[in-house]
């Protein structure tokens, strides 16, 4: 009779097989999520199916950093793990580690691990920004060079300054060359010297602006000296040069409005500005006319020769005032001279000479004032109105005897 194995022994015997094959332990499988259920224990459980066949699955609550999206049922899934068995029940099934969507979803696990591996790296940064130039003169433009986005950028682009100048890189926008037909664009025209550049295309799915996403375009992008804008699809969708670009815009037609300024806006403000100008140039030469006339007058009142002026008046009416004050002194001191010179009259010896006295001194010239002074044979000078006599002295005569001899001789003169 051949070997007898219990249902154990089997299921294990299997479970071994499935460990030793290399290929098991590591596979990816493309499915149909059904029968999705999320226990209470964190653990996911559900099916993925196809038109052929069905495969049970579980991802472990430990394992579910490797979702990043809320499995449903219906949802067209890639699950990477393991397949083994389960030894009590002998079933086999995949024990998932990682689950992405499939298509869009696909897309989306890889554009998500791009963001953050170049923002990771700087590439994101806002000190890597450029400016948009405000007067841009030439316009280069990287797009298809068929299609609504690279009409609608020509057309703003003119609408806003018919001067400007636009240089096209017709790239390809879709499919496996893209990516390196924009980078191509990219720095071309960069070599051509552009002011500023718009990259982009106008809408689609995920798929159809993938070219957007690809890591050589944000290179190029990062890399480019000039400003770069990007405009792909609608204002909805982001690629990743969106976020690598010095600025983001919804549309190509909104790119054309960014980049380009308003030519007739420019003339109107510049109008505008002339006219300011010229009324608060008006203005400004007005006040200052004014100040140079209050300084002129200024200068006439402190400049030399005014001051000269000035003083000089200053000094005639000083010497009239003086002059004046000098009459009106010499007038009241000439009467007072006056008064007395009048007064000395009465006490001049020469106004007594005139009366009749006389004046006496003796040889010295000592004035005679006592009899005592006087000797017999004294020379005495005498003083009269009209001149001197010299006399000599004889007799002195005490006063009663001069006075009685006085009254006899006027006696005699009246007899």
């Amino acid at each position: 009779m051949q070997n007898v194995y219990t249902v154990a022994q089997v299921n294990a015997y299997i479970k071994n097989m499935f460990t030793q094959d290399f290929m098991l332990q590591s596979l990816f499988v493309r499915g149909e999520v059904s029968n999705c259920k999320y226990h209470s224990s964190g653990h996911i459980y559900f099916t993925l199916k196809d038109e052929k066949g069905a495969i049970a699955c579980v991802m472990f609550a430990g394992n579910r950093g490797g979702l990043k999206f809320k499995l449903e049922n219906g949802q067209q899934v890639v699950a990477g793990g393991i397949v083994d068995v389960y030894e009590k029940d002998g079933k086999y099934q995949l024990y998932a580690k990682q689950i992405v969507q499939e298509g869009a979803g696909y897309l989306y696990e890889k554009y998500e691990a791009l963001k953050q591996d170049l923002a990771e790296r700087g590439m994101f940064a806002e000190q890597y920004k450029r400016p948009i130039p405000g007067y841009s003169q030439t316009l280069g433009v990287v797009t298809a060079p068929t299609g609504a986005a690279v009409r609608d950028i020509i057309n703003v682009a003119k609408r806003r300054n018919p001067y400007i100048r636009i240089l096209l890189y017709p790239a390809i926008v879709q499919g496996e060359q893209a990516a390196q037909s924009i980078a191509n664009g990219i720095r071309a025209l960069e070599r051509q010297g552009v002011d500023v550049m718009i990259v982009g295309r106008g809408g689609g799915s995920l798929e159809d602006l993938w070219a957007f996403n690809e890591e050589i375009v944000a290179q190029a992008v990062f890399d480019c000296s000039i400003p770069v804008i990007s405009a792909v699809g609608h204002e909805t969708d982001h690629t990743i040069i969106d976020y690598v670009a010095d600025l983001r815009a919804p549309t190509p037609s909104a790119a054309a409005e960014l980049a380009v300024f308003d030519y007739g806006q420019v003339m109107l403000a510049l109008h505008n500005g002339r006219e300011k100008l010229v009324k608060r140039m008006g203005a400004v030469v007005a006040k200052k006319r004014q100040q140079a006339e209050r300084f002129a007058l200024r200068y006439r009142l402190q400049s030399p020769e005014s001051r000269i002026r000035d003083k000089r008046l200053f000094a005639l009416r000083a010497e009239e005032e003086l002059q004046r004050l000098m009459e009106e002194k010499i007038k009241d001191n000439r009467h007072i001279l006056a008064l007395y010179v009048e007064k000395f009259k009465g006490l001049s010896p020469l106004a007594k000479l005139n009366q009749g006295y006389a004046y006496v001194e003796d040889k010295e010239g000592r004035a005679l004032k006592k009899l005592s002074q006087v000797h017999p044979g004294d020379m005495l000078t005498i003083s009269v109105s009209d001149g001197k006599v010299l006399v000599q002295v004889k007799d002195k005569l005490s006063p009663i005897k001069a006075k009685k001899e006085r009254t006899d001789d006027l006696r005699g003169e009246i007899c």
